[in-house]
């Protein structure tokens, strides 16, 4: 392990005013292209299920899913961080949540991200006596969308304001290393990140966390069918892999060798 590889322990005391940086991976290449790119954080989110399987939601990625991806990304880094996501339905219990938990740090994880504030008390606590590091997740959760029916920002009343201050208070004091804050009304997340100790990290929630995280498919533009609206551009790769092909194509077998 190298000496300065990113944390638990260095991630739940990051400096305050530096910035934090996280992108998604769910396999081998583009983990080492962001290890070696010097990246904080690599992520493999649930979100694999969106822009690698081409399910509509997160709701049916599996444990089988998350274990295969992890493997592949922890091979590709020797510095960066790696979190994960425990997939939808592998934490309903505190006992679900460890077992998993434990099965995913042994993949690879060196923390897991279970979504839900005071709901999922119980589940963190237990990650928190068992050792396991844990990363928070609040505002908009994307395992919620069939529930919801739909993605939409939180915090823009009183009350829901409230319980997002609360909530992220309360993971703190239970164990979590960092807390993300999806679409959460900006005011909101910037008011939350002064008042912790640890990181928060942003997405579609302003400019006041502490840090950002994004699904990096999305600012490759390899699914040009879906684009948040808080991803400002992309690289446009799926468009130069359709220049690429249609090229190939046009000058024949000859050129491929």
């Amino acid at each position: 392990m190298s000496s300065d590889r990113l944390n638990p322990d260095k991630l739940r005391n990051w400096p305050k005013g530096r910035f934090l940086l996280s992108l998604t991976a769910y396999d081998y290449p583009l983990s080492r292209v962001l290890d070696e790119a010097g990246i904080d954080l690599i992520h493999v989110g649930d979100s694999l299920g969106m822009v690698v399987l081409g399910m509509p939601d997160t709701t049916g990625v599996t444990m089988v899913d998350m274990i295969r991806a992890t493997e592949a990304v922890s091979r590709g880094r020797k510095k960066a961080m790696i979190s994960v996501d425990l997939p939808f339905g592998s934490y309903k219990t505190a006992d679900d949540c460890v077992k998993n938990s434990k099965i995913l740090i042994q993949a690879g994880a060196d923390a897991v991200k279970p979504e839900g504030g005071r709901e999922i008390f119980a589940q963190v606590e237990a990650l928190q006596k068992a050792g396991i590091p844990w990363i928070g997740h609040l505002g908009m959760l994307p395992q919620n969308v069939k529930k919801e029916e739909g993605y939409r920002k939180k915090g823009k009343s009183k009350e829901e304001a409230r319980q997002i201050f609360e909530d992220a208070k309360e993971m703190e004091k239970r164990g979590a290393c960092a807390v993300v804050l999806e679409l959460v009304v900006p005011e909101v997340a910037a008011q939350v990140t002064k008042t912790l100790s640890i990181p928060t990290i942003g997405i579609g929630a302003g400019e006041g966390t502490t840090g950002q995280i994004r699904v990096t498919h999305d600012l490759l533009g390899l699914t040009p069918w879906y684009r948040p609206g808080f991803v400002r551009e992309d690289l446009g790769f799926a468009k130069k892999i359709e220049e690429l092909v249609r090229g190939l194509m046009s000058s024949g077998r000859a050129e491929l060798g």
